[in-house]
């Protein structure tokens, strides 16, 4: 990538946040160049630090101790292990708090005013701090104090209600999507308000407290479902891999294995018959638009499933595609990685662990896919991979004027890790 100033170079994160959502957000500032630091639990740290398999393997092709979780969204970032629960931890937590912009973190409602960490209380000490606190169910209402997962929101937000097959159909219970969607989006939806923070705070000179709620994403990202329940008072249902407002727009038997179409518009369509060989569909009354379309979706797709399975996929693609017709392969991830637009594109990236990484854990590359943010002038980079357990603890306390004497006897007192 062009050696240029990363975008958040100029910004200092304190990450007290775990698991998936804060790590997903602060990983995003962090591969915009922010300084990211981020608290641990010494002896333990982030919880998915040990949610295996599958684990990280050595260079010898063996798994070792550590989960590959972690290394999803922890890259770009310092690790520091500081034990919170004791009053020398707070004082650590407040001096780095002193020194940074931005503090994510992602305890239960109050549950960082008992080591005075809370936002009332940093704030006295460093009004210019932004500090985003993400919950399952956000700062009020009768929920507030609940823990919240993602699969837990899926379920609460409606989400799993519409996402399976076709319901009445064998196996077609509510599902989860296949990653923790809500945890992802809340992520997204945290870095783009902390960047709305840091604008207003070239205004006022001053931060603010930012609530992101898991459920309220969760219900945000329902998008289409959830304004056409608000408009109508009709409840989506579930119906497998097609689309309550576009035919055809699903996945189609080959001869080989399968295909996804998505005809978007009635022109599409008509190329698509045209290549089928039946271009007396796009004509037909009943299929000639796409409200036509949906109305006669059962009688529609059987005839086109028919055809589908005369050729293979690759043969579809390649015939489709020469017609403007969007179709495309139902990968599996090796298969997507495989791919070459994804090779073209640069999506699979591989970073070396530091040499005292390389001790404590015996990994010495890690991989993972690369930030999809590419701004042309000051695109993401890739400084560090994703930090062992306090590995940079030394490393951070000097900065902040400790010297190893000092260090020795927070780390002999169980303070740091």
């Amino acid at each position: 990538m062009p050696q240029t100033t990363p975008a958040l170079a100029h910004l200092k994160v304190l990450d007290l946040s775990r698991v998936l959502a804060g790590p997903w957000c602060t990983q995003m500032l962090a591969d915009m160049g922010a300084d990211v630091v981020k608290i641990e639990k010494p002896g333990e740290g982030d919880d998915t630090r040990h949610w295996g398999p599958p684990f990280m393997q050595d260079a010898q092709g063996h798994d070792t101790a550590h989960a590959s979780y972690f290394t999803a969204c922890n890259r770009n970032k310092r690790s520091i292990a500081i034990d919170i629960a004791k009053s020398e931890g707070q004082a650590l937590i407040k001096q780095l708090a002193l020194q940074s912009d931005i503090l994510v973190e992602n305890f239960k409602v109050g549950g960082l005013a008992h080591y005075g960490l809370d936002y009332a209380s940093v704030r006295a000490l460093n009004p210019r701090l932004i500090y985003c606190s993400i919950t399952g169910f956000g700062q009020t209402g009768p929920y507030a104090e609940r823990a919240g997962y993602d699969l837990m929101i899926q379920a609460m937000s409606g989400m799993m209600s519409i996402t399976g097959k076709l319901e009445g159909t064998p196996g077609g219970s509510p599902q989860r999507v296949g990653v923790a969607l809500t945890d992802l989006f809340t992520g997204v939806y945290a870095c783009s308000a902390i960047l709305a923070a840091i604008e207003v705070r070239h205004r006022t000179g001053l931060g603010q407290h930012i609530d992101m709620s898991l459920l309220d994403v969760g219900m945000a990202i329902l998008a289409n479902q959830a304004a056409g329940f608000l408009n109508t008072g009709q409840s989506p249902r579930r119906q497998g891999n097609s689309h309550p407002s576009l035919v055809p727009y699903r996945d189609f038997e080959t001869l080989d294995s399968a295909m996804l179409l998505a005809i978007g518009n009635d022109g599409q369509f008509a190329r698509f018959c045209t290549v089928a060989g039946h271009p007396e569909w796009a004509t037909d009354t009943r299929f000639s638009s796409n409200i036509a379309r949906i109305r006669h979706r059962d009688a529609l797709e059987p005839m086109m499933q028919t055809v589908t399975r005369t050729r293979t996929t690759a043969q579809w693609i390649a015939d489709l595609e020469h017609h403007a017709v969007p179709c495309g392969p139902i990968n599996s991830v090796a298969e997507a990685f495989a791919d070459a637009q994804v090779s073209a594109r640069g999506l699979a990236v591989t970073q070396p662990t530091s040499e005292a990484a390389q001790a404590s854990t015996a990994v010495t590359s890690i991989g993972s896919v690369a930030s999809p943010l590419r701004l042309g002038d000051n695109p993401p980079v890739l400084r560090r991979a994703p930090p062992s357990l306090g590995e940079h603890t030394d490393e951070l306390l000097q900065e902040c004027g400790w010297d190893a004497d000092a260090i020795a006897r927070l780390r002999a007192q169980g303070v740091v890790g």
